[in-house]
């Protein structure tokens, strides 16, 4: 290996590493550390990503990356390429942010986390908003490091955007969107004022101990390896990986809600396979991880909503959920269960929403940052514009900020802008990736009636999960579906289903 090349490598490991070591931090943060313990954790995690900072934008990296550039390309290997691309991505765009500037953002970060799991339970907006207008502050001058130079966005999320799916920006997403609202929004009409099935067994009482029971033994039996990783409870789900044997999901139990810990469990199962199919060369580089927001959420939300929710798959789980929950669900039958579970109707938590309503939720998150970054919405005025907005698009008024915009964690604990749009590029490439994993093998909906999801894992370990960040995401969709991202596969599946 060229000298330059395998010192770059030794470095970003070690940055890496620190990356790592910083997330133990933030899983325990959101698990299982005592509440005063915030003010600590925040200045140990800045220091963590402060030395990891400081690595990765150190004059010594730039020698080694031009240096690099001048190996030839024959003598590289694919991986070696991709790396040395990734490599200088990651450094260009640290280098635009102050190690101290990021130090301090972060330490804000904890304490605003703080503060809004407090704020949250006691529906008290104005405690925390303080913290999100500074958070506001933080991301905008983040956004004016990257307009920096020769540089120039159009869009102050734009950069936001483009660090968590490269190749997006504001306005692209702005069309992308505007097609999908356009098909989803009659559909929702249609299918709301359909008879609705019941759903009065699913907020019946399901004791804690209980429901985590089940919930560990269903993410074992769609394949999760407890071997490489475990369950627990937070405030609002996340997927974590701390190393290549050490991928961590939680998920939120509430005892009259049986549907909140089902399908957390399932989706952050989904979050957990892309990276436990990592190609196992890739371990301790920057290659060995999910490429982006919106590839990764593509995994999740295909095991939550079209295997999770499909009929095929609560033909195996069913029997086991109503045997567990006897006395609860006896009166209960599968296809009476099944309507249940996919029942559409608009609602006020995005994380509790149906497949078909659940994009109108990300829009309304995506436009409101949007205008909180360029000015055109105050702080202050942040609940009643989201109340508005749900109001017009959803025909609902929250009844408190818990349920209105204080309901998601990731402008109180990460920048503001480029934070949601993931969530409905997850949805698309779901379908895209899911049509393709069925055209390949026809045979997997029927497996799943049997429990048995070794066809789809294979398939989706080949094809995405194995390739880590050695892809971007506008490659790996045209490898694995021969065409762009499109909202019409998604479009064409939920009209099949509920149609």
């Amino acid at each position: 290996m060229h000298p330059a090349l395998e010192s770059l490598k030794a470095r970003f490991a070690e940055i890496d590493d620190l990356r790592q070591a910083g997330s133990v931090l933030h899983w325990d943060m959101s698990t299982y550390m005592p509440r005063d313990g915030a003010t600590a954790r925040g200045r140990m995690i800045a220091t963590v990503e402060k030395v990891a900072h400081e690595k990765l934008t150190d004059p010594a990296v730039a020698a080694l990356l031009e240096t690099a550039s001048g190996i030839p390309d024959a003598t590289l290997t694919a991986d070696d390429r991709a790396f040395l691309r990734l490599a200088q991505r990651q450094f260009t765009r640290a280098s635009k942010i102050p190690s101290a500037f990021k130090a301090e953002f972060l330490q804000h970060m904890a304490a605003s986390y703080d503060i809004w799991v407090h704020a949250r339970k006691s529906n008290d907006f104005n405690a925390v908003a303080p913290f999100l207008q500074k958070t506001v502050i933080y991301s905008r001058a983040i956004s004016d490091f990257f307009n920096a130079g020769e540089t120039a966005w159009d869009h102050p999320m734009d950069p936001h955007i483009e660090d968590a799916d490269p190749g997006m920006t504001t306005a692209s997403l702005k069309t992308l969107f505007a097609d999908l609202r356009r098909e989803l929004v009659p559909l929702v009409r249609e299918l709301s004022s359909r008879e609705k099935p019941r759903t009065d067994f699913l907020s019946r009482t399901y004791p804690k101990s209980r429901q985590m029971e089940f919930l560990n033994w269903l993410a074992k039996q769609i394949g999760y390896d407890f071997n490489r990783g475990r369950q627990d409870l937070t405030h609002h789900p996340f997927m974590t990986k701390l190393g290549a044997g050490d991928v961590r999901i939680t998920t939120r139990i509430d005892e009259t809600n049986l549907c909140d810990g089902l399908f957390s469990t399932i989706h952050e199962s989904g979050h957990a396979f892309y990276e436990l199919g990592l190609s196992p060369h890739l371990d301790g580089t920057i290659l060995g991880h999910g490429i982006s927001a919106g590839i990764h959420e593509s995994q999740s939300r295909l095991w939550e909503n079209l295997v999770g929710r499909s009929r095929e798959f609560w033909t195996y789980f069913y029997p086991h959920l109503q045997a567990h929950f006897a006395e609860t669900l006896q009166d209960v039958s599968l296809d009476e269960f099944y309507r249940g579970i996919n029942r559409v109707e608009p609602s006020l938590i995005r994380t509790e929403a149906d497949e078909v309503t659940y994009n109108l939720h990300v829009m309304i998150r995506f436009d409101i940052e949007a205008q909180l970054l360029d000015g055109s919405l105050a702080v202050k005025d942040l609940p009643s514009a989201w109340n508005d907005r749900y109001e017009a698009d959803l025909g609902m008024r929250p009844p408190s900020d818990t349920q209105g915009c204080l309901q998601d964690v990731h402008w109180y604990y990460g920048s503001v802008g480029g934070m949601f749009q993931g969530y409905t590029i997850g949805n698309l490439f779901s379908a895209q990736c899911y049509d393709g994993a069925l055209k390949a093998h026809p045979e997997i909906p029927q497996a799943m009636t049997q429990g048995d999801f070794s066809t789809l894992h294979t398939w989706l370990k080949e094809n995405i999960h194995q390739h880590g960040s050695s892809l971007f995401p506008q490659e790996l969709i045209q490898r694995v579906t021969g065409q762009d991202l499109s909202s019409q596969p998604f479009l064409a599946y939920l009209k099949r289903k509920y149609l």
